[in-house]
C-alpha cells in the first residue's frame, strides 16, 4: 500500500494511512492487534511512504507476536523536555553548533526537526512553606538561583526553530502535556494536503508515559536519545511484547486512583514487565476517567514497562472537552480513530492477542501506601505500623519547635507533601484531600509543628478549583499552602526540614520519615535526612500529617481529638464519592482550563524581564558554574569493537542501583568534590543550589557522579557514599578523585553491578557522567531499559553476566583487571586477572539490542554520530 486514503470530517479533507487495509491485504485481522502495535504500524507505513528510498521492514508486523527478535523503528512526532534534563540537551545542541562552525559548516543545520516543548518545572524548591507568602518567596529564590540557566533557555527559544519554552511556575510537564499539548491525533500540511496521524512523543522525563492515558503513545528517554529525536533520528527497538491488563469492576468507596496505581505497580513488578508495553482493556475502563488513568500511566517506570497505554474511548473525548480542546479537534479524533482501528472496541477484547495477560478486579483495591524505599513495595494501611518495628530500641529524638516540645519516635513525619505529577492531575483526589482538611479544621485538628507541609500542584487549574470550592483556606490552615507549580519534594527539591528538626536530625542521624503523593521514594531522594519515604494519595498525606506519624493504623487509631476531646478518626473526615463528584461537577469547567492557558508563554513577569543574548551560537561565559560547553565533541574518530585490555574496576555495586545513585541529584554537600569545586569558584554553600539546576555544567556534574550519600561501593564496605579504592596505592578516596588519577595514566575503567542497574528516572547524566569519569564498560546482571540505551549512546559498553552468574558467584573481588574479547552474536569473553596473576575466564553478553547500537559505539556515541550526519548532509 503506497497511497493514503481520504477522510472527510466537518467538510474538511484529511489523508491518512489505513492500517486496517494494509493488514487485510496481508490476511491479518486488525481485531487481533493490540492498539499500541497498531500505532507503531501506522508510523512504519507513513514513514515508508514519506521516504521510499529508505524503506522500513514491515514484515515484523505480520503475526507480530512471533517477531520479538526483530526490530521496529520509532520516530516520534514531537519531543517534550523538562528543564533539568532539557538544559543539558540544549547545551549539547549549542556545543554541536560550535563544532559545525569550527568545521566551516553552517551552525543552523543543528536545529530541531520536530516540535519541541520545554517546560520549566523542576527548579522551584520548597524554601518557604506553611504561609501565604511561600509562593512568591520561592519563585523569587528560583529566579535568583537559576538566572543563568533561564537566560540560556530564553536564548535557545530565540535561536532554535521548532522550540517552545513554557516559563517557570506554570505547572508540571506531564500535566501540561495532558491539559494542553497532546493532540491525540495530529495533522501536518504536506504537498498541498492535510495529513492526519496519531500523536506520538518522547520526553526527557521517565513519566512522559502519563500521556498514555489519552491514547498517545510515548515514553521517557534519556536526554541523549531525545536530542537524536529532536534532530530527526529514529530509534530502534525489538518488536515489543505487549502485556494486556484486563480491568474489571469499579473502585470501592474509600479508595482512590493512587491506591489503584500503587497496586498496579506492585502487581506488574511481580509479573516482570520491564521493557514491555502494557495495554489496559476490559469493562473496568468505563469506570476510570482520564485523571485516574493518568495516575496509573504515570507510574509505568515504577512497574518497569515502556508504556502503560489506554486506547481512545468515550472517556478520552470527555476529558478533551473538559480541558477546552476544540470541537473540530474532537470530531477529527473520533472520526480518525473509528476509521483507522484506534477507537476502543470492548466487544473485540476476547479476539485481541497479547503476549501475556493479567487480570485485575478493581473491586479488590484497598487503601495503600508504598515504601519505604521502592515504589513497588505495596503496604496496606493496617500493616504500616509494623514497618517500623525494626526500630525498637532506637532512642527518641527530643525537639523543641517554637514553644512546643516534642519527643519523636521512628515513623515521625518530617515531610508531608502533596506534590508530583502522579496525583496533582486528579481533581477527585485533590478535592477529597481538601474536604478532609476542611473537616479537620472544623474539628479543631492541627498538624504538629515539626512536620514540613507543602502543596505543589501540577497546573494553575488546581489552584483555581481548590479556591473556587473554598477548600484552599482549610489546606492553608493545616500548612498545605501553595509553594510553587512544579516538581518539588518528589525530585529532591524539598528544601530543608523545619529548622529545629533539621538541626536535631542532622546531629543525631535519627530515622525521620516522609509521606508524599509522588512516584519516587528511593532512599535519600526526597531529602538526605529522610530515612523512610512512603508514597500515598493526597488525602492520606493530609491524614498522616495530622497524625504526625506513620506508625498508626488509620482504621482503628484517631488522627487527633476535637474541641470536646473526642477522638477523630479518618472515617469521620472522609467524604463520600457522591459529594466529591458533585463538587467536581460544579467546579471543573472548560473555562478554567482556558483561563489557565491563555497567554501561557507570557504570563510570568520575571521571565519576561530576563535579558538574553541573540545569535545562532551561544556566547559561553567561562566563569559560569551553571552553563559550560561540554567536551563530547573533542574526538570524532571512528573506533572498532576490538579486544580491550586491563580494565580496572572503579566500583562494584549490588542490586538495584538507581539513576539517583549514579547521577548527581538534589543537595550539593560542601565537602563533596562538586561542593569543593564550587567553593573554589567563589560560590558560597548557601548558593550551591541543586545538582539538577547545574546539569548544564559538566564540571559540576562529573564531580557528583556516583557520589550519592547512600550509595554503597563494595570496594569500600566500611564507607557509605561516593568512595572507592584506588588500587595503585590501595587507598580509599572519592570516586571522582580516583577517576582523575586513573586518567593521568590512561587507565580504562569498568563498573561491576547486580540486578536492575540504572533503574529509575531517565537521567542522561547517569551515562554522561560515567563516560566523563573514563568508564568504558558496565558489567551488570541486568539493566533498566532507558539506562542501557543511554550507556550505548554515550559510547559505553553494556555487558551482562550470563543467567545465574554474577560477581560473587565468579569470585570477583574488584581487585582484578578485566580483558574483554568480542565474538560473534554479541558474545564476550571476559578474563579477570587477580593481583597474583591467577585468572578467571567467563562469558558475558554485549547488550547491543538494536541495529543502531554498534553504529553509536563506533562513532563514540550518538552525539558525534548525529554531528557527522549533519555535516555530511550539509
Amino acid at each position: 500500500m503506497t497511497e493514503t486514503k481520504e477522510l472527510v470530517v466537518d467538510q474538511k479533507k484529511y489523508q491518512y494511512w489505513a492500517i486496517t487495509d494494509w493488514l487485510a491485504e496481508h490476511q491479518q485481522d486488525i481485531q487481533q492487534y493490540p492498539y499500541t502495535i497498531r500505532v507503531l504500524l501506522e508510523m512504519a507505513l507513513r514513514h515508508n511512504t514519506l521516504k521510499p528510498n529508505e524503506p522500513l521492514d514491515l514484515k515484523p508486523f505480520l503475526n507480530w507476536n512471533d517477531h520479538h527478535d526483530q526490530d521496529v523503528a520509532f520516530k516520534p512526532e514531537r519531543v517534550i523536555l523538562q528543564d533539568f534534563t532539557g538544559v543539558p540537551a540544549l547545551v549539547d545542541l549549542a556545543a554541536m553548533r560550535d563544532k559545525v562552525a569550527d568545521l566551516k559548516g553552517d551552525p543552523a543545520v543543528v536545529n530541531p526537526e520536530v516540535p519541541v516543548h520545554l517546560v520549566i518545572d523542576h527548579s522551584v524548591q520548597v524554601d518557604r512553606f506553611g504561609t501565604n507568602s511561600a509562593l512568591a518567596f520561592n519563585q523569587k529564590k528560583e529566579f535568583e538561583r537559576n538566572q543563568e540557566r533561564y537566560q540560556f533557555l530564553k536564548w535557545a527559544q530565540g535561536a532554535f526553530d521548532n522550540l517552545t519554552v513554557i516559563p517557570p511556575d506554570t505547572g508540571i510537564i506531564h500535566q501540561i502535556n495532558l491539559e494542553l499539548l497532546a493532540t491525540v491525533i495530529a495533522t501536518k500540511e504536506q504537498a498541498g494536503k492535510t495529513l492526519a496521524f496519531p500523536d506520538t512523543v518522547v520526553g526527557t522525563d521517565s513519566h512522559t508515559t502519563m500521556v498514555n492515558a489519552l491514547g498517545v503513545l510515548g515514553w521517557g528517554v534519556g536526554g541523549i536519545e531525545a536530542e537524536a529525536s529532536m534532530l530527526g533520528e529514529q530509534s530502534y527497538f525489538p518488536m515489543p511484547k505487549v502485556v494486556g491488563v484486563k480491568l474489571t469492576g469499579a473502585l470501592p468507596a474509600g479508595t482512590t486512583a493512587t491506591d489503584l496505581a500503587l497496586t498496579v505497580t506492585n502487581l506488574l513488578r511481580q509479573h516482570q514487565v520491564v521493557g514491555k508495553f502494557v495495554e489496559f482493556y476490559g469493562a473496568g475502563l468505563a469506570n476510570l476517567p482520564i485523571a485516574d488513568r493518568a495516575t496509573i500511566a504515570n507510574m509505568s517506570p515504577e512497574y518497569g514497562a515502556t508504556c502503560g497505554f489506554f486506547p481512545i474511548d468515550a472517556q478520552t473525548l470527555a476529558y478533551l472537552k473538559l480541558t477546552n480542546r476544540s470541537q473540530e479537534q474532537m470530531d477529527l479524533i473520533q472520526a480518525y480513530a473509528a476509521a483507522n482501528g484506534l477507537l476502543y472496541d470492548g466487544a473485540s477484547d476476547d479476539q485481541r492477542l497479547y503476549s501475556e495477560t493479567v487480570t485485575l478486579d478493581l473491586n479488590t483495591i484497598q487503601p495503600s501506601v508504598a515504601g519505604p524505599t521502592r515504589p513497588q513495595d505495596l503496604v496496606h494501611l493496617a500493616d504500616l505500623p509494623a514497618q517500623f518495628t525494626h526500630y525498637q530500641g532506637q532512642p527518641t529524638l527530643d525537639v523543641k519547635v517554637g514553644t512546643q516540645d516534642f519527643q519523636l519516635k521512628p515513623g515521625a513525619v518530617g515531610i508531608a507533601a502533596i506534590t508530583s505529577c502522579t496525583n496533582t492531575s486528579n481533581p477527585a483526589i485533590l478535592l477529597t484531600a481538601g474536604l478532609i482538611a476542611k473537616r479537620a479544621v472544623e474539628k479543631g485538628l492541627t498538624v504538629p509543628a515539626y512536620v514540613k507541609t507543602s502543596l505543589a500542584p501540577g497546573s494553575k487549574v488546581v489552584t483555581d478549583y481548590l479556591t473556587a470550592t473554598d477548600l484552599q483556606p482549610a489546606l492553608d490552615q493545616l500548612g498545605f499552602n501553595l509553594v510553587g507549580y512544579g516538581c518539588t519534594t518528589c525530585i529532591g527539591n524539598s528544601g530543608e526540614l523545619q529548622a529545629d528538626v533539621q538541626k536535631a536530625v542532622a546531629a543525631s542521624d535519627f530515622p525521620m520519615a516522609a509521606v508524599e503523593s509522588g512516584n519516587r521514594n528511593f532512599e535519600g531522594r526526597v531529602n538526605p535526612l529522610i530515612k523512610d519515604t512512603y508514597l500515598a494519595s493526597p488525602p492520606l498525606v493530609v491524614a498522616y500529617a495530622l497524625a504526625g506519624r506513620l506508625d498508626i493504623d488509620l482504621a482503628t487509631q484517631p488522627l487527633g481529638y476535637d474541641q470536646q476531646q473526642q477522638p477523630v478518626y479518618l472515617k469521620d473526615l472522609w467524604p463520600s464519592a457522591t459529594e466529591v463528584a458533585a463538587l467536581q461537577q460544579k467546579a471543573l469547567k472548560p473555562e478554567r482550563f482556558a483561563k489557565s492557558y491563555t497567554n501561557v508563554l507570557a504570563q510570568n513577569q520575571l521571565w519576561n524581564a530576563l535579558s538574553v543574548p541573540t545569535g545562532q551560537q551561544y556566547t559561553w561565559d567561562p566563569n559560569s558554574t551553571y552553563i559550560a560547553a561540554p567536551t563530547f565533541f573533542k574526538d570524532l574518530t571512528q573506533r572498532e569493537l576490538t579486544t580491550q585490555h586491563d580494565l580496572t574496576i572503579l566500583a562494584k555495586f549490588g542490586d538495584t542501583i538507581t539513576t539517583d545513585h549514579i547521577s548527581p541529584a538534589g543537595f550539593i554537600g560542601p565537602d563533596t568534590p562538586a561542593g569543593q569545586y564550587l567553593a573554589a569558584k567563589g560560590i558560597a554553600p548557601r548558593d550551591f543550589n541543586s545538582y539538577g539546576s547545574r546539569r548544564g555544567n559538566h564540571h559540576v556534574m562529573v564531580r557528583g557522579t556516583l557520589a550519592n550519600i547512600r550509595i554503597q561501593n563494595q570496594l569500600t564496605p566500611d564507607k557509605v557514599g561516593g568512595f572507592t579504592k584506588y588500587w595503585p596505592t590501595d587507598t580509599t578516596t572519592t570516586i571522582y578523585d580516583a577517576a582523575q588519577d586513573y586518567e593521568k595514566t590512561n587507565t580504562p575503567l569498568i563498573i561491576l553491578a547486580g540486578k536492575d542497574y540504572g533503574m529509575g528516572s531517565s537521567r542522561d547524566w547517569a551515562a554522561k557522567g560515567v563516560a566523563l569519569l573514563g568508564v568504558k564498560a558496565v558489567l551488570a546482571e541486568s539493566f533498566e531499559r532507558i539506562h542501557r540505551s543511554n550507556l550505548v549512546m554515550m559510547g559505553i559498553l553494556p555487558l551482562q553476566f550470563l543467567p545465574g552468574e554474577n560477581a560473587a558467584s565468579l569470585g570477583l573481588t574488584g581487585q582484578e583487571k578485566l580483558t574483554l574479547t568480542f565474538g560473534a552474536q554479541n558474545k564476550v569473553t571476559v578474563t579477570a586477572t587477580k593481583p597474583d596473576q591467577s585468572a578467571t575466564t567467563f562469558n558475558a553478553t554485549l547488550r547491543f539490542d538494536t541495529p543502531a547500537d554498534q553504529r553509536y559505539y563506533q562513532a563514540g556515541g550518538i552525539l558525534p554520530l548525529v554531528l557527522k550526519d549533519k555535516l555530511a548532509g550539509a
